[in-house]
Order: C-alpha cells, then structure tokens, then sequence
C-alpha cells in the first residue's frame, strides 16, 4: 500500500485520497475550514496550506518540493507515493497565521453572545494558529443579520465564506436556495429572492458551519453549549435509524444534531428528526389512571396494576381472548416484557403490531441517488422507527403477530373480550371507529399523550418516550441499535418495559413493596448548581435494557442479534484541556 509522511508520521492512503482526508484519516490535525468530505472542495479557505515535497522521476526518484517550494491546499492534492508534507514548518505556520489574521479584520467581537461560542472552530484555531493580539485599526465591515427560513438565521458579518452551506443546498439537498452576493469583502451568503431555505434537510447548514454564521432559530440564546451534556441516541419518529446526539441540560432537552454513521445517515439527518421532539415534553400524561363512575380519575401505580390485573384475569376466566397490540413506536425490550406479561396472563395470547404511519415517499439525497444506492442518505415515508423489531421480537413467541388493520377488524367483529394497549405516538393514533370498537372490551392503556384511545379505556397507564429510557430499534433495513437515556422520565411515568415487569411481579405473587421517593441529581457539572429530580419507585426488579437483551437472546433463537449483531453507540470520552496544565 502506497504511504505518505505528514509532520514526520509515516500514513498508508488509498489512492485517489487527498491529503487532507489522509491525515484526518490517520489522527493529524491539519486545520481547514471549507473543506467537507461529502462536499466539492472549491480550496478557497487557504488555512491547510502546506509544504509538498515528492520524489522526483526525472531526477532518479529524489525529493524535490513541488511547485517550487510554493504552499499548496492539502485538501485538494492527491496524495501520491512517497510524498513528504509539512503543514507544521515555518512557513506553512506563517500561512495559517496570515490567514487567521485576514478572517479575524470585520470579524466581530461578540464570542459572548454567539450562539456558537464553545463549539466554534473559528475560536479554536484563533488560539491554536492565530495572533495574540490585532493589527487591525480601520472600522470593521458591518453586514446585516437576514432571515433566510423557517428554520435558520444568518449574521453575515461573522460568515468567513467558507461556501459550505451554498454547496450543501446545490450538492445534497439539490434545491439551490442559497448564493454568494456580491464580492470582495462585501460578499455575502443570501438566498435567491422568493426562494427561502426550506427543504427537508435545511437546518443541517447548522451543523455545517464552522462559525456562528448560521444559526438555529429554535436553540438561539437558550443554552450554553459547555452546559450541554450529549447523549448517543436513534431517530424515534421515523423507520431511518438515523444515528442522532440528544443534547440536555438539568433534565430538559435543548437539541437533537446527527451522529456521523456512514451505514445509516452519512453526516445528515432530516428537519423533521431535528424538530420533531417537542412531544417529548408536551402535553404529557402524567400520572395512571383508572375509570370509575364511568370517569378516569388519577391513581397510584399500585392501584392501577391490580385493577387492570383483576380485569385481565377474569376475561381468561370468562373464555375470552386477549389482544396484545405493541406500537412500533416501542422498543424491542418494552415489547419482550410486554409480551411476557401477556403469555403469563392468557398463553392464547394474541399479538398485533400497532399502527405504522406513512407519509409521503422516501427520498434519497444527494441530488440525483435512489433509495438502496449505496452512500444515499434516504428520507423514508414510514414514521415509525421500531415496526420490525417489535414484529421480530412478538413472532419469537411462536404466534403470528397481526397487522394493525386486521387486529382492528378483529376487534371490531368482538373476538375479544380484553386488550392491552400501546400508543406513545407523538400525534393521535387511534380512528374514531376504532375506539369505539373498544366499548365492550376492558382496555389497558399504556401511552405517553392524552390521545382518542383513552375515551374507551378502563386502565391507562403513563409510559416513557424512548428519550427517557434505553433499548433498541430495529430500522428499515434490518440494522438493530441501541440507544441510551437521555432525561429522566416525570415522577408517575415509567417505560413500558418496567410496567410489565410490574405487573409479572404481581401476578407471580411477589409484592411491589413500599413507596419510596428517590431523588436523583440530574446532569450535574462544574461549575453549575445541580438540579434534582423526585422520582417514585416501587419495583422489585429495576428494568435495565443490557439485561433484557441478554435475557432475550436465550430465550429464543431469532432474537440471538440482540446480543451478537446489535450495534452500540460509540461514545467519545477522552477529553482534551484547551490550556496545558504545569503542575507546580
């Protein structure tokens, strides 16, 4: 395999590699600022400038600098066999130094007020490669802050035209809204008149930008970043799998941004994952309820477990059957509990997918692929992120699990007599007539959302959504991940996996012992007051999806890949300190 040596270390590249991408590749930091590896490199930023020496074919194969000694962009250079490069030698520093200095002039001093300040590459490399200080007297260059769509703002006069965002719209979204107007140092980015950033991937500009150009309308002045703590998660809304950071502070969500995951999402992920957890903390249901006097009235955990039990019971009783519907909006751990509640209350159990929404069609990115192309990002039509898995995990049951639409045909001609239910959709599930073929039929409940199902149910219970608990999902293509805790869910609301174990306990004859209030401390950090949590407990097995999981697989044979072909998230921790600590 041909090598390259980049600042003294000897890199093995495939050919076709730039320079650039080798020693990205190989853990050197050569800094840049325009260059992205899904996008054109246009070479116009200039901070990656190095010294390229190569052997020399027409002098017996001797190194000899290229272009006469001349500094070149590593990021559009191919690597070639033997090259030697030096980005860290005087006159390569020198360069970044100049170039540091030339984006710093009508760059204005507000890193206390920017949105970015914390994640922003143009304050790294100001203290990696800049000057101490500023040479610049004259009167800055002032350019406006515009709107440029639903989603995004740009304050022009922070923007070093770095054109990722023009390429993006042009290369990967394929919808061209965005522009370079005017020139010199009045240049500015903007979008063609009548034609707003709106498309389905708009806000990944966002995360383009190495500066605080673009902005979020939605995160703007909410949050600190350095207070922001990230955690590895899956898109809960749609069938992608997309590979997502959720990112919170002392118990509250502030933002969703993609993890880089080249199977699944690339470096993208849609407006609609981006956005689309705001039900998270919306209009929740927060608190078991049981319907007496013909009313749901609040209860406690305990009281809700043995109504719904003592109701379940006297259906199996009666000869009646029951349907568990699991909603593929749950996670393949919840779905095993809840089916292993079920098969202990009736074995003739019958199993159902819930509903599986679809909008539109799936559409692939960048401009010009198709869904199954390989490196296509796609946008898939089905909003639901767990339906096969929730289907693996229920068929390992040795029963076959209906569709939504037969389950509810079924339950509509009266072939049963109880049913437990799942919801935790962010929108309304539930059809008019189908609630009401539930009236004869003593319903449990178990949603996260005051939803339709509710007008039928005898027993609801308050559920978690899948960033207040951890488990996996199993996305379009078959590919199970897991995915972790994000916040903790409110004090009477609890994932859907421990409400069965509950209830099992229960109904094995293991009391759930006394109440007990733990209060939990919630994201805490230097220098910030933490903030705590009461949560109410009263289990005697603590759900933990690691375990389910491994329960899982010996318990059946077709459910093995959740232990041996899960993928796990990969988190970062090594932590490096911007200043060097002297110990004294």
């Amino acid at each position: 395999m041909p090598t390259i040596t980049i600042n003294g270390v000897e890199c093995e590249f495939q050919p076709g590699q730039k320079i650039l991408e080798v020693a990205n590749a190989h853990g050197i930091k050569i800094p840049y600022y325009c260059y992205h590896d899904a996008l054109s490199i246009p070479a116009q930023c200039r901070i990656c400038l190095g010294e390229i020496w190569a052997p020399n074919p027409r002098n017996e194969g001797k190194l000899e600098p290229q272009a006469g000694g001349k500094l070149q962009p590593t990021c559009s250079t191919d690597a070639a066999d033997g090259m030697v490069v030096y980005t860290n030698n005087p006159k390569a520093v020198a360069n970044q130094k100049a170039v540091m200095e030339y984006l710093l002039i009508n760059h204005p001093l507000d890193c206390p007020v920017c949105d970015q300040a914390g994640e922003c590459e143009l304050q790294d490399y100001s203290f990696e490669y800049g000057r101490g200080v500023s040479r610049f007297q004259e009167t800055k260059v002032k350019q406006p802050k515009k709107d440029l769509g639903p989603n995004v703002y740009i304050y022009s006069d922070r923007c070093i035209m770095c054109t990722r965002c023009v390429r993006f719209t042009r290369e990967i979204a394929g919808t061209d809204e965005l522009m370079i107007d005017g020139r010199g140092n009045s240049s500015q980015i903007d979008v063609f008149p009548g034609q707003p950033l709106d498309n389905e991937l708009s806000a990944n500009v966002i995360d383009l930008c190495p500066v605080g150009a673009l902005l979020d309308k939605d995160f703007l002045f909410s949050q600190r970043v350095w207070f922001l703590k990230g955690t590895p998660s899956i898109d809960g809304i749609t069938a992608s799998g997309d590979n997502i950071t959720i990112e919170h502070n002392e118990g509250k969500i502030y933002r969703f941004k993609p993890r880089t995951n080249m199977a699944i999402n690339t470096w993208w992920i849609t407006d609609e994952v981006r956005y689309g957890w705001k039900h998270i903390t919306e209009n929740r249901l927060n608190s078991p309820m049981r319907r007496r006097f013909g009313a749901l009235d609040p209860c406690s955990f305990a009281q809700a477990y043995d109504e719904a039990l003592d109701g379940l019971k006297r259906n199996k009783d009666a000869g009646k059957k029951l349907l568990l519907m699991v909603s593929p909006m749950l996670s393949c751990e919840d779905t095993y509990h809840l089916a292993k509640l079920a098969t202990a209350i009736d074995p003739g159990v019958e199993f159902a997918v819930g509903y599986v929404p679809f909008r539109g069609e799936d559409k692939a990115f960048p401009k010009g692929a198709k869904p199954g192309d390989e490196g296509a990002f796609v946008m898939y039509a089905e909003k639901a992120p767990n339906a096969r898995g929730v289907r693996r995990v229920l068929e390992s049951f040795n029963t076959k699990a209906h569709t939504f639409e037969e389950a509810a045909e079924r339950l509509k001609a009266g072939e049963f007599g109880a049913a437990i239910l799942t919801g935790n959709y962010p929108g309304e599930w539930a059809e008019p007539d189908f609630v009401q073929s539930l009236a004869d039929v003593f319903t449990v409940l178990i949603d996260t959302h005051p939803r339709r199902a509710m007008d039928q149910a005898d027993i609801v219970l308050s559920g978690a959504t899948w960033a207040e608990k951890s488990g996996s999902f199993e996305n379009v293509n078959n590919i199970i991940q897991a995915f972790e805790q994000a916040i903790p869910a409110g004090e009477l609301c609890k994932a859907e996996a421990q409400i069965a174990m509950d209830m099992l306990s229960l109904l094995q004859g293991e009391p759930l012992g006394p109440i007990q209030h733990e209060v939990i401390i919630v994201d805490e950090a230097p220098g910030q007051v933490p903030t705590a949590v009461e949560q109410q407990v009263q289990s005697i097995r603590l759900y933990n999806a690691a375990n389910t999981r491994r329960e899982m697989a010996q318990s059946s044979g077709s459910l093995a890949a959740f232990t041996t072909d899960i993928s796990l998230p990969v988190t970062e921790t090594e932590q490096h300190a911007s200043v060097e600590m002297v110990e004294l």
